[in-house]
């Protein structure tokens, strides 16, 4: 009797081991899962913010790019600091000018929405501007070309050869140091990108961008 209550112990306390062992196991698996779908996440300091950017795009009705905003504010500073959107430099031409969120999004959200009409909708071409300026539309309409990569090589050279003797600009990618491309960020759009697939999870249906997803090729 004492050696079947003792097997039957054993046996109960094997199941509750083995059923442990497989539930952590299948909670493991789904993090790496989910990190193998998804693994450009949004923090959430950039997340905390999405209100105010649908907010500012709704005053043009553009919510449809909230998750464009959100990607582009990951890219620029994952959502930390006082100016978020890292759009001083459009403001007032310095770094550092912006030193409030809001007023960093707010002005980030028009600046985007500027680079976006001035390309005709051609929205590649605007976030590349968002991070060259405006100039880079100048450059590819007088070039009469929409956005490529080969085009933002081409004019982060012409710029970088014009500034490059002030200290002011150095190579953020090594890729950029070999084609002497060293203004601004020659694959910010891809950079961006990268981020899309998480802000269109994050953002409503009703405020995604349907074509953008199919336009990151």
């Amino acid at each position: 009797m004492k050696r079947l209550m003792k097997a039957s112990i054993l046996l109960i306390g094997a199941i509750i081991t083995i059923g442990m062992v497989l539930f952590f196991v299948v909670i493991f698996a789904n993090e790496v899962g989910r990190e193998e779908v998804n693994p450009y996440p949004l923090t959430e300091d950039v997340i905390s913010y999405q209100p105010i950017v649908e907010k500012e795009l709704a005053k043009e009705a553009k919510e449809e790019y909230t998750a464009v905003v959100l990607a582009l504010m990951m890219q620029e500073s994952a959502g930390r600091g006082d100016d978020p959107m890292q759009a001083s430099e459009s403001a007032c031409g310095e770094v550092g000018c912006i030193d409030n969120p809001n007023q960093s999004i707010k002005h980030g959200v028009s600046y985007f929405l500027d680079t976006l009409e001035a390309a005709n909708g051609d929205l590649e071409l605007a976030l590349q501007s968002y991070n060259f300026g405006l100039g880079f539309i100048d450059y590819a309409v007088e070039k009469e070309m929409g956005y490529s990569q080969d085009l933002a090589i081409k004019f982060s050279q012409k710029k970088y050869d014009e500034l490059k003797n002030t200290g002011n600009y150095s190579c953020l990618r090594d890729e950029a140091e070999e084609y002497d491309a060293c203004y601004g960020d020659i694959y910010y759009v891809d950079a961006v990108y990268k981020y899309l697939p998480s802000a269109l999870e994050q953002t409503d249906e009703s405020v995604q961008v349907a074509q953008v997803s199919e336009s990151n090729k």
